[in-house]
């Protein structure tokens, strides 16, 4: 029987940290997951690096395998073959049927102390989710599919599609992450399920801007506003508010609305950022008045 060199599969070093191999097993399933690879046999890749990182991911599981791989491969490990005669009985694959009375028996030879079946906790899944801004002042439900694999019988995966509803709560902010206990990987020998972590993302709008709790919005104004000030109304992602504009306002002015950005636990502020818009010179009156501009105020803006 063929040795499967999980470092190899996972691109780590035999000396590689929990943490090292966490992130790896991360990086890989990212790549090859058969939801975004292009991969031909990306199904059965990732099932390669499940299968992996389900045994180099527990310490226990861990010293068991390196200690048992040195006995039978000399400390060569990629390529080398195994006696089937040994007493491993020929589970050392543990993709194949067995896998589960493998780990009893490998515990019980490593000195784990464990029988009676593997047992272990399925691992998290982590996903991104895209809503808009409203979503997060009002609150919103969305539904969620994603393809997760899932038991198939001893030492088999298979992947299969999974739809939940998912609530947006009101205050959530871009990079925040909605866990939801029970519905990430199946777990092992009657073991629970890992969790689903969904990370908070925006939708790109033109009018807005998101910076935490805090959101900047783009406000038209006319020169005649801008100049002389007065009272506007603006459509702001919790309904329309009267805001004054001060006389002598520029583009790039923000005029601040406390508590008026994402109702986070701490809500964010709301800043409106003054965009002064011309009227097109497109017919004679305009025009003219352009003219009568250019030649009655003498404003030149480059002057120092």
């Amino acid at each position: 029987m063929e040795y499967k060199d999980y470092y190899q599969t996972l691109g780590v070093g035999r000396t590689a940290s929990a943490d090292d191999i966490k992130k790896a097993y991360r990086k890989q399933v990212r790549k090859y997951h058969p939801d975004v690879s292009k991969h031909k046999d990306a199904d059965a890749k990732t099932k390669e690096i499940n299968e992996a990182y389900d045994v180099l991911g527990d310490a226990d599981k861990r010293a068991a395998y390196d200690a048992r791989g040195r006995a039978y491969a000399g400390g060569q490990f990629a390529g080398e073959q195994f006696d089937s005669s040994s007493d491993w009985n020929g589970h050392f694959d543990f993709g194949g049927a067995g896998a589960d009375e493998f780990f009893a028996d490998l515990f019980a030879k490593a000195g784990g102390g464990r029988r009676g079946g593997f047992q272990m906790r399925g691992d998290d899944i982590h996903a991104a989710i895209t809503i808009d801004l409203a979503d997060a002042y009002h609150g919103a439900t969305r539904t969620v599919s994603l393809r997760v694999p899932r038991h198939a019988g001893p030492g088999r995966t298979a992947m299969a599609e999974k739809t939940l509803n998912v609530t947006i709560p009101r205050g959530v902010t871009p990079g925040q992450q909605l866990r939801l206990a029970g519905q990430g990987h199946e777990g092992h020998g009657g073991a629970g399920a890992g969790d689903l972590y969904l990370e908070i993302q925006f939708s790109p709008d033109a009018r807005y801007r998101v910076d935490g709790a805090h959101v900047y919005e783009t406000v038209p104004v006319t020169p005649w506003e801008a100049a002389l000030g007065g009272k506007v109304a603006v459509q702001t992602p919790s309904g329309t508010v009267e805001v004054a504009v001060p006389a002598g306002s520029q583009s790039g002015r923000k005029l601040r609305l406390k508590g008026k950005g994402i109702p986070a636990a701490t809500p964010g502020d709301l800043f409106l950022v003054l965009e002064v818009v011309l009227p097109p010179a497109d017919n004679d009156k305009a025009r003219a008045f352009y003219q009568a501009m250019a030649r009655d105020l003498a404003f030149n803006p480059r002057a120092a």
